[in-house]
């Protein structure tokens, strides 16, 4: 599919950044969704809690990506905190999908953030985009984000979700907070390193979304993860090796739920996640292994 003008919701994040960047570097018009005064025609006003956007703003466009969200792993989940990561994926997905079934020219594909919290606790059971969603706050977050996006889906336009992993990529997310402690040599396994971690290379990341929003008749649910993901032990052997640090240090499960409170479940629980649907579509990784990510992290 041939694309030029692309907004973007979320495009200071992580992915958002590396995406847009990949975009405009092929020559493609990128309109960012920002919550101040846009200045000029490539930037579009949006409200996600209150559930407002710009409509007019996104005339013309022949995507909508949709990567905003408060980070989940940014503070300690408050009550208060869970009700912010909730409203910014919910209501702002809502407003955006309505945005797009009001144009009179709907753009070809709306493509909006999902993650593999979606399965819950999974121990060493593998899942892919067929296995029913979890239990706990992240699952049933994931069904109502997703669900959020029907006035689109309604309106005829081709709608994806990426059920993304933990992102290997220096610059925010998971690793941007595992890098310094490694580097430090202050690394080490979470809780007794058993869990598995479902990663994916921020480059990978970005290719996967340019996919699903490139390739005609995709839909639906995506697993964003390499291949084979891995126990948190082998994952942190792996850093040790790749940064020449040692990582003789751990943190065992009870310090970690002192910490972080409820969160701690998403940091010990395990994600055993296959990206069955992306690899049949044609999708190839160029890091499918945890070296390869985090060597071009």
């Amino acid at each position: 599919m041939q694309l030029s003008r692309i907004a973007v919701a979320g495009a200071s994040g992580l992915i958002g950044s590396a995406l847009a960047r990949s975009l405009t570097a092929d020559g493609h018009e990128v309109v960012r969704l920002v919550r101040r005064e846009p200045r000029d025609r490539n930037e579009v006003r949006w409200e996600p809690e209150a559930g407002r956007v710009d409509t007019a703003g996104l005339a013309g466009c022949d995507a909508v990506v949709n990567l905003a969200g408060a980070g989940v792993g940014s503070r300690r989940w408050t009550d208060a905190y869970k009700k912010q990561i909730h409203d910014s994926r919910v209501n702002g997905t809502t407003a955006l999908a309505k945005a797009v079934a009001s144009l009179d020219e709907p753009p070809k594909v709306f493509v909006n953030g999902s993650a593999m919290g979606y399965y819950g606790e999974t121990g060493d059971r593998v899942v892919d985009e067929d296995s029913p969603a979890g239990q706990g706050f992240l699952p049933e977050l994931c069904v109502e984000w997703e669900g959020a996006a029907a006035p689109a889906q309604e309106a005829g336009v081709r709608t994806a979700f990426t059920r993304t992993g933990l992102v290997v990529g220096r610059g925010g997310g998971a690793w941007g907070k595992l890098f310094p402690l490694f580097q430090a040599g202050l690394g080490g396994r979470m809780g007794d390193g058993g869990q598995y971690w479902s990663f994916i290379a921020l480059h990978d990341e970005v290719a996967a979304i340019r996919h699903l929003l490139e390739t005609d008749g995709l839909s639906g649910p995506f697993n964003l993860t390499a291949p084979e993901p891995l126990t948190n032990r082998e994952i942190t052997e792996a850093m040790g090796r790749v940064l020449h640090r040692p990582t003789l240090f751990s943190v065992p499960a009870p310090v970690l739920r002192a910490a972080l409170g409820e969160m701690a479940g998403d940091v010990l629980g395990s994600a055993r996640v296959r990206p069955t649907r992306l690899l049949k579509s044609g999708f190839t990784f160029a890091f499918p292994d945890i070296e390869g990510a985090i060597r071009a992290a």
